[in-house]
């Protein structure tokens, strides 16, 4: 099973996205904590739609806690510093859970969390004057 870990997001639509394609992928959502919204704004609800009731949402309060609920979990960790592009990643063995980190939307994923994985670091590759991609877009790559 994918498992989307979403690392302290900071605007509700992107999230609700989000959800959206974790339900109809069958994907688990992680919310790490803090939010930069409560999930029952409006605009989260919104854009997730009805599907917000047919996705495990699961939050925790820090990254320590994710980590702690979640020892030795398979994890990879998007960002735009990583050499390795996410085609590199086999996640073809449905028999495993595979988690997806992705940062915060106007900082990304703290370097220190990068530093320590560097050899679980995916990029989604962009042109070279393209700053980055929508969270929610990312996501559904």
């Amino acid at each position: 099973m994918i498992n989307i870990v979403l690392f302290q997001p900071e605007i509700p639509q992107n999230t609700g996205n989000i959800i959206r394609t974790a339900m109809a992928i069958g994907a688990r959502v992680h919310l790490i904590k803090p939010l930069g919204f409560s999930l029952d704004e409006k605009s989260l609800l919104r854009a997730s739609m009805d599907y917000i009731n047919d996705v495990d949402i699961i939050e925790y309060e820090n990254i320590d806690d994710f980590y702690l609920k979640n020892p030795n979990c398979n994890i990879f960790y998007v960002t735009r510093y990583s050499s390795s592009c996410y085609t590199d990643f086999d996640f073809s063995d449905v028999t495993k859970d595979y988690f997806v980190m992705f940062g915060r939307e106007s900082t990304g994923i703290p370097h220190q969390i990068l530093k320590d994985n560097l050899d679980r670091t995916m990029r989604i590759p962009m042109k070279i004057n393209a700053r980055s991609l929508n969270l929610s877009n990312s996501v559904a790559i």
